[in-house]
């Protein structure tokens, strides 16, 4: 699809209220001088704000390019706003992002596809199992997540029934579902898959935590948390054996446009997928960009594409 970038209007959304605000501005701003210098006009757009909401209904634009992080803008409400004004948009719809971004749900879709993904259990409060029970279920070595947040907001990774007493304190205060999980050691691998009928995978990265013992908020965000290693370094089966498991992923959640994959490498070679991310962070140093330039993909090329899925069959 050949695309005059000067004559498409793109709204760019990013910020919105919740805890990945500051991440969806930040990522808002590189997508933003990524798009200028592909030669489109963009206009932002924060949804925390009532007045740029309103200018979006009355504008007349093309196109909408989200960069938005958390609830209330990766999960589903925004999509489906855009849908009703007939604003095509970045990234996957509806149903798909409000499912990938509920870890405890995108798990059950995940297991219907045959994908590896760690045993887990759900709970809606802390009366649903005891500490005891989830230890006795999932094994000593357990991860506490929020079902329902991103960023890896209020994971722990624990030990023992007291340290899951504990988290559980910590992911309810954040969230009203919670996710606890058998703990998979293993190599930290993330990978983006891009297109819409056509798929390309991108380049796989592996995830080396610089500050703490996983990729959590810090590593992620804090200067020097983590190191990304892309390609990773694995050997051309066992990439394509990961690759496969991301693209088993991206069709078991009907993603559109993009997503991007975490899964840990187990010492057995077992690929177990963790969750999928419907809008990946887009900032010049976000996983996404370093992926796509990995396979000869330059952030603004990489925007460009992500717009022309986004208005495929439009």
């Amino acid at each position: 699809m050949a695309l005059n970038p000067e004559e498409i209007k793109v709204a760019l959304l990013c910020g919105g209220t919740s805890g990945e605000r500051e991440i969806s501005l930040a990522s808002g701003k590189g997508a933003g001088e990524a798009l200028r210098q592909a030669g489109f006009p963009v206009t932002f757009f924060d949804p925390a704000n009532r007045q740029d909401m309103k200018d979006l209904i009355d504008g007349d634009f093309d196109v909408a390019f989200l960069c938005l992080h958390g609830k209330g803008g990766e999960d589903g409400p925004v999509q489906g706003m855009l849908e009703v004004l007939g604003i095509p948009y970045t990234g996957p719809g509806v149903w798909c992002s409000s499912t990938a971004m509920d870890k405890a749900k995108s798990k059950i879709f995940y297991e219907r596809a045959g994908i590896d993904t760690p045993a887990s259990l759900t709970l809606y409060g802390k009366d649903d199992y005891t500490p005891q029970q989830i230890v006795e279920k999932l094994g000593e070595h357990v991860v506490i997540k929020p079902a329902t947040e991103g960023s890896a907001l209020g994971v722990a990774i624990v030990n023992g029934v007291d340290e899951v007493d504990a988290a559980l304190d910590q992911a309810f205060a954040l969230d009203r579902e919670v996710l606890a999980e058998t703990y998979v050691s293993g190599t930290e691998l993330t990978v983006a898959v891009i297109g819409n009928d056509d798929l390309q995978v991108l380049p796989v990265i592996e995830i080396v935590p610089q500050k703490n013992s996983f990729y959590d908020f810090e590593s992620k965000y804090a200067a020097g948390g983590s190191q990304h290693i892309c390609p990773a370094r694995l050997d051309e089966e066992t990439t394509a054996r990961v690759q496969a498991a991301a693209v088993a992923a991206y069709k078991a959640l009907e993603c559109k446009g993009v997503s991007r994959t975490d899964i840990i490498l187990d010492d057995e070679g077992v690929c177990w997928v963790l969750e999928t991310n419907t809008l990946p962070g887009m900032t010049e140093t976000s996983l996404l960009p370093d992926a796509g330039r990995a396979a000869g993909i330059e952030f603004p090329e990489l925007c460009t594409k992500l717009i022309e899925f986004a208005l495929e069959g439009k």
